[in-house]
């Protein structure tokens, strides 16, 4: 399965430049770009990506499966899916980039409590701010963080932030593996 998923993301989500045409969400500019959405919200893409992550994460017993929306959702959705089919449920959960303007005001969405132990989940990491700001809303929240795991890597200082944060860091893919770097 980790072959066909390295396949598709070739297929389907890298974008190479000879020039910094792309702009990241970091603000740095880049000659490559992974869109991975075009595999986590395509029903092989997630059937696959929902096993993988299963088989990283199910000897650690979690509770759930989360990190900050978008990039996270399909990802948590198809993991949880996959558990529950493997009579092992992990729940998913949505972290907000910021909290609800009403009603509630919360966060974090999902059936998550404080003591739950979580793995974030990240689409591409750079320089890993999305996934230590949803590291962070769950921590406050009072979610146990067991790692953190990536898609793929562009290794470009994420790695070096989310252990320097406390956190085991586990990328399925590094782009060098599409890069030849």
């Amino acid at each position: 399965m980790i072959e066909r998923l390295k396949e598709l993301i070739k297929e389907r989500a890298l974008k190479v430049s000879d020039k910094p045409i792309f702009k990241l969400s970091s603000g740095q500019m880049s000659t490559y770009y992974m869109d991975l959405r075009t595999v986590t919200l395509d029903p092989e893409g997630g059937y696959i990506i929902g096993n993988v992550v299963f088989d990283m994460i199910k000897d650690k017993n979690p509770d759930a499966v989360g990190g900050l929306t978008l990039g996270a959702d399909p990802i948590s959705y198809a993991t949880s899916l996959i558990s529950y089919l493997q009579k092992q449920p992990i729940k998913p959960f949505i972290v907000r980039k910021e909290p609800k303007g009403h009603g509630t005001g919360k966060q974090i969405e999902g059936n998550v409590n404080p003591g739950d132990k979580v793995f974030i989940v990240e689409d591409v990491v750079t320089t890993a701010g999305s996934s230590l700001k949803a590291a962070k809303v769950a921590q406050d929240f009072g979610l146990e963080i067991l790692g953190i795991i990536a898609i793929v890597d562009r290794e470009e200082g994420g790695e070096e932030n989310i252990k320097k944060a406390g956190f085991e860091f586990i990328p399925i893919f590094k782009i060098s593996e599409f890069l030849n770097k």
